[in-house]
């Protein structure tokens, strides 16, 4: 059984799809890779067929379904004792899967995030970082925890505790669903500075300003929610 699974969600990103694997394969940890693909049209699954390495599980979705469906596709493939996502783009580093690894087996941690925002993690843009700003916020309101990050992709959890949380979510609305189901389960999410640097839309950032208004209607949804 590996340390950790990394699951990536792939939509289009054949621009940076070699370079964040290789990324991640430089990483010193005994892991394994699970590459999603999820309906991608632009080139993303030749390149993945033509990959020929035995830790790089490959798995393609004929149709695009979404980050919180393929990311679920993942995890019923994934079998480390940790799992976290990763974009394809290039905007996280994955060097930090050591630190939050490390992090969470000194401290006998089943859950531990990545923030952008703590002293000594990365930048994003003003727009980006009061949105976020906004979104966390109201889950510390609504669920009465102190994140600075709920939105981040470093997610580093334990698979058997990820199986036990029933997550549904197909798009972007898989974030607050993970975080919230967490702290519904009655675990504290530990959180430590990570690398960011964001991209933009052009360069072929996909969320928006719906996936802001999903994820709020997500949270009130979960609010109301037992369980």
């Amino acid at each position: 059984m590996p340390l950790l699974s990394v699951i990536i969600p792939v939509y289009n990103e054949v621009s940076t799809l070699k370079d964040i694997l290789e990324k991640i394969s430089s990483v010193d940890l005994d892991k394994e890779i699970i590459v999603v693909d999820d309906g991608s049209r632009d080139g993303s699954v030749d390149l993945l067929n033509r990959i020929n390495n035995e830790n790089i599980k490959i798995i393609i979705c004929p149709k695009n379904r979404g980050k919180g469906a393929a990311f679920l596709t993942g995890i019923e493939h994934a079998r480390g004792k940790f799992v976290i996502p990763q974009d394809a783009d290039l905007e996280y580093d994955p060097q930090d899967y050591v630190s939050l690894v490390n992090y969470a087996l000194r401290n006998n941690l089943a859950v531990v995030y990545g923030s952008r925002f703590l002293k000594g993690g990365g930048s994003t843009s003003f727009w980006h970082y009061r949105v976020n700003q906004l979104l966390t916020g109201f889950t510390n309101f609504l669920f009465g925890c102190a994140l600075t990050d709920m939105e981040t992709c470093y997610k580093l959890v334990k698979l058997d505790l990820l199986k036990k949380l029933g997550l549904s979510s197909r798009r972007f609305e898989i974030e607050p669903e993970i975080t919230v189901k967490l702290i519904k389960q009655g675990y504290g999410i530990a959180e430590i500075p990570i690398a960011y640097k964001s991209r933009f839309y052009h360069q072929g950032k996909k969320i928006g300003w719906q996936d802001g208004l999903s994820t709020i209607f997500c949270l009130l949804k979960l609010r109301l929610t037992k369980g």
